[in-house]
């Protein structure tokens, strides 16, 4: 079963250029002890605007649908080098119903269960979660 879906990516370029984009992503079919989670809510949290925006100009960002450039002023890029031109997931955590698991039988007791998880790319519309990370 393949499953495609929509997922949100940060990326900071060197020169400080922010870009913030809704993709297209296909998700992979869970195996394990991993469930495929369809997303419902996520909450934004501080840790997840620190990689959404940061210190970021929004106010003279360029917006398009599915995104938007913002450029972030020195210091603040600088301190940031350590995720320079690397594509990041957001969102920590959300809540959503599982709809495919792996082998283990844990996952398969989560199957058609709404529950909370930690994935790390919450903004999406799918994400694979440990199922030892969710909490029906």
């Amino acid at each position: 079963m393949t499953t495609t879906g929509k997922q949100l990516f940060t990326t900071l370029e060197a020169d400080g250029k922010l870009t913030v984009a809704i993709e297209d992503v296909t998700f992979p079919d869970p195996t394990g002890n991993e469930v495929l989670v369809k997303m419902e809510a996520a909450p934004i949290n501080p840790s997840d605007l620190a990689i959404l925006v940061g210190a970021a100009d929004m106010e003279n960002a360029s917006y398009t649908p599915g995104k938007f450039v913002a450029t972030v002023p020195e210091p603040f890029n600088a301190g940031s080098k350590a995720r320079h031109g690397i594509k990041l997931p957001a969102g920590n955590e959300g809540a959503g119903t599982v709809v495919a698991a792996g082998d283990s039988d844990a996952a398969k007791a989560l199957v058609g269960q709404r529950v909370s998880c930690v994935p790390g790319n919450a903004y999406s519309q799918y994400c694979i979660a440990n199922a030892a990370m969710c909490l029906p």
